[in-house]
């Protein structure tokens, strides 16, 4: 089974009914239980669970604790090119969008390389915009050789690709992935993915599963929270984690709930995600999840991600950068980031609220 078949049995389900059924007491039941189930989940991010953040916050944190400890792995990503053949409506790289389309070249790469481990960073996220034409894997593949040079771990936010393509990169020296369903919700995905490669949708969605065969240590999974009902996305993000480490127990898997920001092209979010209801999201999916790791990007304010570290966040991006290269000249970003501070002032801050920040955790043996 994949998730493809989990997630189509709630085709017809009764979200709302579901919701307005739930009590407190219902709520404080699920908060105080060892273990829970979809249902559960689903219920700590219902409206009835907005009353209940603090006690969800006190869990969360003792949980993160027991999983985790105080560290925060930092990394930083790097965009390797920006060219893209899909039509995503949200996307400043998006193909219809005016902007130089550009592609970093392995000496341009190791100058990167060069930059960013200069900062103590071991752990890097490489990007590409979705073009199989100008981003091949053989071409993701040579930078991952540059880049194994500098760095202990090095994942990768590439187009969805075949289970023997993650295998040729995890064997190159990959050993994360992160995939974006972007929206769960099919008809949202169809209006958002209007053409192109992506508008597949089941072939993204099942993209996860392929890496985890194929070898790759660590998985994240999530959704662009500003594209369709957030409760209901963040439901179908938190089973992906799930069905993932129930699947694949060897493989880390985690999420990240990125929320959209200002891009070239101007397209407004569809609904409106507040502070509090991403909190409400983080503390549901540790309380399901206990042991998934929760990524919180620079898209959010450095105050906001500051308090996000006591609830439940255990990796950080910093010192970040979403136009392609650092040094190759001015590019286009994908999108404006919120959180500007560079690693040593990211690290600061981690020290100064009681925690640790990590720049290495892992090294792959090639």
């Amino acid at each position: 089974m994949s998730y493809y078949d989990l997630i189509e049995k709630y085709s017809s389900f009764d979200f709302d009914g579901f919701f307005d059924r739930l009590t407190d007491q219902d709520i404080k039941r699920i908060i105080s239980k060892n273990r829970l189930g979809e249902l559960d989940y689903l219920a700590l991010i219902s409206p009835r669970a907005e009353g209940h953040l603090e006690e969800m916050a006190g869990k969360a944190n003792r949980l993160t604790m027991q999983y985790y400890g105080r560290v925060i792995l930092l990394f930083t990503p790097l965009y390797l090119a920006n060219y893209c053949v899909n039509h995503c409506l949200y996307c400043g790289f998006q193909v219809h969008n005016s902007l130089e389309r550009k592609k970093l070249t392995l000496s341009e790469v190791e100058r990167e390389a060069e930059i960013i481990a200069s900062t103590g960073l071991k752990h890097i996220l490489i990007l590409t915009g979705e073009s199989r034409r100008e981003s091949p894997v053989s071409y993701i593949s040579d930078c991952v050789g540059v880049l194994k040079r500098y760095f202990t771990s090095i994942s990768i936010e590439v187009y969805p690709l075949e289970e023997d393509e993650y295998r040729e990169l995890n064997s190159s020296g990959v050993d994360g992935l992160t995939m974006y369903q972007e929206v769960y919700d099919r008809d949202s995905y169809a209006f958002h993915h209007p053409a192109g490669p992506k508008s597949n949708y089941r072939y993204r969605l099942e993209a996860p599963e392929r890496g985890c065969r194929a070898g790759m240590r660590t998985v994240t999974v999530g959704a662009l929270l500003g594209l369709h009902n957030w409760r209901t996305e963040a439901f179908f993000s938190g089973l992906h984690a799930g069905f993932l480490q129930d699947s694949f127990p060897d493989v880390e898997v985690g999420m990240s709930p990125p929320r959209m920001r200002p891009h070239l092209g101007g397209f407004e979010p569809r609904v409106r995600v507040s502070d509090r209801n991403l909190v409400q999201y983080m503390l549901a999916f540790r309380l399901f999840m206990p042991r998934g790791g929760i990524t919180v990007s620079t898209r959010e304010r450095s105050d906001l991600r500051d308090n996000l570290i006591r609830l439940g966040a255990t990796k950080m991006s910093a010192g970040v950068c979403t136009a392609v290269g650092r040094t190759a000249g001015d590019s286009t970003a994908q999108f404006e980031i919120s959180d500007r501070r560079s690693v040593a002032e990211m690290s600061g801050a981690i020290y100064s609220l009681g925690y640790q920040p990590v720049y290495k955790d892992w090294q792959m043996i090639i």
